[in-house]
């Protein structure tokens, strides 16, 4: 189609959906409603190549991603620049009397994730259509994400996240392949709504499928005649809590109840549709296998493999039968070390929600228990390893048991899967466990949010190629030592950290000096990613910076952003406490003008989208040992941030890739922490550590404020004498003279300007083995065993 047909499409189909759904003329709709046209336009572009799509892949080997989350983000611009159709777009919408760029605002991120986990899905579903790999995803439509974060005099406050109270106009309803679902406390349907996602200039589009459930009846007439309206409404209400939210708080009974019905939702409305598809394509069930491979996004999927299971025995298989296809069906993404982390469920809420299921689930564990006697495996082993003991269902060893394929997401991760975590399972199946390190799409992450540095190294390799084969970005090495080059990247970098200074102002009132080192950390909130360390450093070099102003201090800003889970009370502690220095700091006429504190309220992946590109220093902190892999560190360095972490998750192959003398290392390494911590004792750093003392005793002493809730005093109590676990138990105080040495280099450092920049540029140059396009073609060769089928 040429561009000025294309021109002429969408301005014939924007106005005509406009039209269609609020009965008036295109002049007088909102921004809001052409938003909404120009998606469903985009559909209508695509709908003949989505369904080519499909069929292709019906026709061969299929990949089926199953995941609690996919941290989308907005897809409009995303598929604008993958169809190659941004320009046709904005002149269609100028010729209406619309700016592109205010229309795409009007777009809500889609809050189907919260962290790591759903933006890599999300990044593995941009890779897999861009590769025309035969890949579906299968997830939940949350009504509502997570929440919404507001700070009510420093404190966290969870609102509810409103992103889809309109209809979400880029997703598509197919009534017509709805699935019902068996729950002890009332049937459901499981209506599938699937969002396209577009391959990066390639025909084919693939989907991710999105689950919402409804009742079977819309509400009891005769209750509502009878003129008892809620409990009319109960079977709907019921079934609309399923896919409210994401990620409901499970501190209490019906809060577990919950969580567990929303994973068995759409854990079995994605087996239903496979096998349905499979039916249709391939008729015998017993060739499954052959067709189909699903992997396991983490253990929040892992029901699936019972449920698999049940409807092959419903279907008439045997059961031995059934698991055998099921073990050369299902692969599985472990995304921790953590072992609370480590999904389990009370037999007794499984037993209540979904007896038919925990039926299987014993026959699993008991065909387990039998295979590993055989080997005479000792008694306690088979026990511990069992999916069932102590009174629980232990999703990962259910998932490990039954999957051909166990893989980390980075190499440390693995070895640490391999050798701790689930070294039972490399013993007595050795090989299964494999390693496939994370990725980011640079689509997304560099071309599409940060054109300025996209154009410039389109410009230097002379085409756009880079963008589909991240590998050629190692061809702008010889640039690290062009000024020229390196004054165009520090103009680009400025560029940037001006947009994200006028979005801190205009949200947060905040100002900002823009040639200031820009030092941030955005992830999930939790004590082992160790924002708390962070949070002491930048006490104090206050407290530094006070005793001696006379000193030559870089201006530095630092940035926080990050969402504490509900339930996580020490997590929201942290996050108090960071603010309460941010307001001493901002307010400090003293020390304002050369550090500023910022936390980015309700951090997501808009916000994302203006905080990685404007980075200076990238924070990875996290204990050796305790981060999987991180997908953060790989968008910091693809974007020009240098990194200063410890030798944890995917830091340890970026090092590989960038060496030493690119990023700042710093903290005691995996191995020896793990020889540290049994005699560690946290009052020796605290001690001993200069300066470290007097930050630490600021949850304590008055300093700071928690309005006599004892927050703080837990916080203290967690470093200094501990609980449950150990004092310290995350390592803070251990590595904070460490971390301190390399955080003051890192500032000094900074001040040369072009040695800075060309590290920076060291570091975009090696970026490109952490595409997610890398990642995926392992997924496909090593586990997925699919090829690239191309409409």
């Amino acid at each position: 189609m040429s561009k000025k047909k294309l021109k002429d499409f969408f301005k014939q189909s924007i106005s005509s959906h406009i039209k269609a759904n609020s009965g008036q003329d295109v002049s007088q709709a909102t921004e809001a409603e052409v938003w909404a046209a120009l998606s469903r336009a985009i559909i209508e572009h695509v709908a003949d190549n989505w369904a080519e799509t499909k069929k292709a892949y019906d026709k061969t080997r299929q990949e089926h991603y199953l995941s609690a989350e996919f941290l989308v983000g907005r897809s409009t611009l995303n598929n604008l620049v993958n169809l190659d159709i941004y320009d046709e777009a904005k002149d269609a919408l100028k010729d209406l009397g619309f700016d592109l760029t205010s229309i795409l605002e009007e777009e809500n991120d889609a809050a189907l994730g919260n962290g790591g986990l759903g933006r890599l899905a999300a990044c593995f579903m941009d890779s897999s259509a861009t590769l025309d790999m035969p890949v579906t995803g299968y997830g939940i439509l949350y009504r509502h994400g997570l929440f919404k974060q507001v700070f009510d005099n420093g404190y966290q406050v969870e609102t509810p996240d409103v992103w889809m109270e309109d209809d979400f106009a880029p997703v598509v309803p197919h009534r017509d392949e709805k699935q019902r679902i068996e729950l002890a406390t009332g049937d459901v349907y499981a209506v599938p709504y699937d969002l396209p996602i577009t391959g990066y200039h390639t025909d084919n589009v693939n989907t991710l499928r999105l689950w919402k459930a409804e009742p079977l009846t819309p509400f009891d007439i005769h209750d509502f005649n009878a003129g008892n309206f809620q409990e009319a409404l109960e079977e709907k209400n019921q079934a609309e809590d399923i896919w409210r939210v994401l990620y409901p708080n499970d501190t209490t009974h019906e809060g577990k109840v919950l969580r567990l019905k929303q994973q068995y939702f759409f854990a079995s409305a994605s087996v239903k549709d496979i096998i349905r598809r499979h039916k249709e394509n391939h008729g015998d069930l017993r060739t499954f296998a052959e067709f189909n491979s699903l992997q396991l996004n983490d253990t929040h999927p892992v029901i699936a493999i019972p449920e698999l299971i049940r409807l092959f025995m419903e279907e008439g298989i045997e059961f031995d039968e059934a698991s055998e296809i099921a073990k050369a069906t299902f692969a599985y993404t472990n995304h921790t070390v953590l072992a609370e982390a480590l999904e389990k469920w009370d037999i007794n809420i499984v037993k209540e929600l979904i007896p038919n299921v925990y039926s299987v689930i014993e026959k699993i564990d008991a065909k387990f228990r039998a295979e590993l006697a055989e080997i005479d495996a000792h008694p306690g082993k088979i026990e511990y390893m069992s999916m069932i003991h102590d009174g629980q269902v232990h999703m990962a060893w259910l998932a490990s048991y039954v999957s051909y394929s166990i893989n980390g997401v980075a190499q440390l991760h693995t070895d640490i899967l391999r050798k701790d975590t689930l070294h039972d399972w490399e013993d007595i199946y050795p090989g299964k466990i494999n390693n496939k390190t994370n990725g980011v799409t640079p689509r997304r992450w560099l071309r599409n949010t940060n054109p300025e540095l996209s154009a410039l190294i389109t410009k230097l390799l002379g085409n756009e190629d880079w963008v589909k084969h991240a590998d050629k970005l190692e061809e702008l090495l010889p640039f690290a030592d062009d000024k020229k080059v390196l004054k165009q990247f520090l103009d680009v970098k400025k560029i940037k950290k001006q947009q994200l200074a006028d979005m801190v102002e205009t949200s947060l009132g905040i100002k900002v000096d823009v040639d200031a080192q820009f030092d941030i950390m955005i992830k999930r909130l939790h004590e082992y990613k160790r924002q708390l360390l962070d949070a002491f450093y930048i006490l104090d070099l206050y407290y530094r910076i006070k005793e001696n102003p006379q000193e030559d201090w870089t201006p530095r800003v630092f940035f926080f952003g990050a969402k504490a889970a509900s339930g996580y009370v020490r997590a929201k502690t942290i996050i108090k406490f960071i603010n309460e220095i941010a307001e001493l700091i901002n307010n400090d006429s003293d020390v304002n003008n050369i550090i500023k504190v910022v936390f980015v309220e309700n951090y997501n992946v808009s916000k994302a989208e203006v905080l990685f590109p404007a980075a200076d220093l990238s924070e990875q902190i996290s204990m050796a040992g305790k981060e999987a892999s991180g997908t953060g560190n790989m968008k910091f360095m693809m974007n020009g941030a240098l990194t200063i972490g410890t030798l944890d998750g995917a830091n340890v192959e970026i090092n590989g890739q960038v060496g030493d003398e690119n990023m700042f290392l710093f903290g005691a390494k995996e191995e020896e922490i793990v020889e540290i911590l049994p005699s560690y004792d946290p009052k020796v750093p605290y001690e001993k550590t200069p300066g470290l003392k007097r930050v630490v005793d600021t949850l304590i002493d008055g300093t700071f404020s928690d309005d006599n809730q004892g927050l703080f005093q837990d916080l203290y109590n967690s470093l200094m004498v501990g609980d449950w676990d150990q004092a310290d138990q995350y390592y803070v105080l251990g590595d904070f003279a460490s971390y301190r040495e390399a955080k003051d280099r890192a500032a000094v450092e900074f001040n040369d300007k072009e040695t800075w920049a060309r590290k920076a540029w060291i570091n975009i140059s090696k970026s490109g083995v952490f595409s997610s396009d890398r990642t995926i073609r392992e997924y496909v060769e090593d586990i997925w065993k699919i090829e690239e089928t191309k409409i």
